[in-house]
């Protein structure tokens, strides 16, 4: 059995929000550079180099890739032989948030959390509190995984629950529908997460759990790997290109996770992510 302090947890979190918010993840780059090397308008592979000066340039000045730098949302994968060392009576979602607050601070990131949605929304100032996703997992790791989801991708994602009698064209020409309708609003070329099967709240969950793939890494199973390429095809057939201006890329990747569900329904969630993709892991 292994034991941490819940500092320890907090002082990674912190290093986690700073690094997501400025380093691009190495996938996403080679993508972009991919979609460069591809991309038939002259436009288009003008503002496809921007994004990766972008990204060079905030890696190298170590200032965040985008203002917009979003909700923290964790996927933390907990060892059965893994313990927190409390202190003061603290869990381990209080270390997360500490180590969120902090993070904002120290990297001077812009803090996007209100406290509650509809009335006052008063700003929490310290883009806490964050979202956090629980597995409990063998061995005695603690993996933790953030996604800085910003407002403008995140707003254009959809939920739907088909028919049980609905077929794989079905499905994706409204997940199609769904990246037309996101539009240059959510700031293409995206990344495009689709959870299918589970309840209403767990396929939301793996649309977005879908986006800590690599990009290029497709469904292990067959069936849904074509579904990903088929989707992924369809949408760069629509011609919105990078920022929406036009071109061949409108999206870099798609990723489809699923779950069982009840034999009346067939629920469906796309979640999209912006070209700014920012997500960092790492094993305790």
């Amino acid at each position: 059995m292994r034991i941490i302090n819940l500092k320890k947890v907090a002082e990674v979190v912190e290093s986690l929000c700073i690094s997501a918010a400025i380093e691009l993840p190495e996938d996403v780059i080679g993508a972009l550079e991919q979609a460069v090397g591809k991309e038939t308008n002259a436009s288009a592979v003008r503002i496809l180099e921007k994004l990766l000066d972008n990204a060079r340039i905030a890696k190298k000045e170590r200032i965040p890739l985008c203002q917009d730098t979003g909700l923290a949302i964790f996927f933390v994968e907990q060892g059965a032989e893994f313990m927190i060392e409390s202190e003061g009576g603290k869990s381990l979602v209080d270390a997360i948030n500490e180590g969120v607050a902090a993070g904002y601070e120290k990297g001077y990131l812009r803090k996007s959390v209100v406290a509650e949605p509809l009335n006052e929304r008063k700003n929490t100032g310290t883009n806490t509190p964050a979202v956090v996703h629980f597995t409990i997992v063998p061995g005695d790791k603690l993996k933790i995984t953030v996604m800085l989801k910003g407002g403008g991708s995140e707003n254009k994602s959809q939920f739907r629950i088909f028919n049980p009698t609905a077929d794989k064209e079905q499905v994706t020409d409204w997940v199609v529908e769904v990246v037309r309708q996101a539009g240059a609003n959510a700031c293409p070329p995206f990344v495009i997460g689709v959870g299918l099967g589970g309840d209403f709240e767990q396929c939301c969950y793996l649309s977005k759990k879908s986006l800590l793939r690599s990009i290029g890494k497709t469904n292990p199973d067959k069936f849904y790997a074509d579904l990903e390429r088929d989707i992924l095809e369809k949408v760069n057939s629509l011609g919105l290109g990078p920022q929406g201006l036009g071109g061949d890329t409108t999206a870099l990747g798609c990723f489809v996770e699923t779950g069982p569900c009840h034999i009346a329904s067939l629920p469906v969630a796309v979640n999209i992510e912006c070209h700014s993709h920012r997500h960092k892991s790492v094993v305790i």
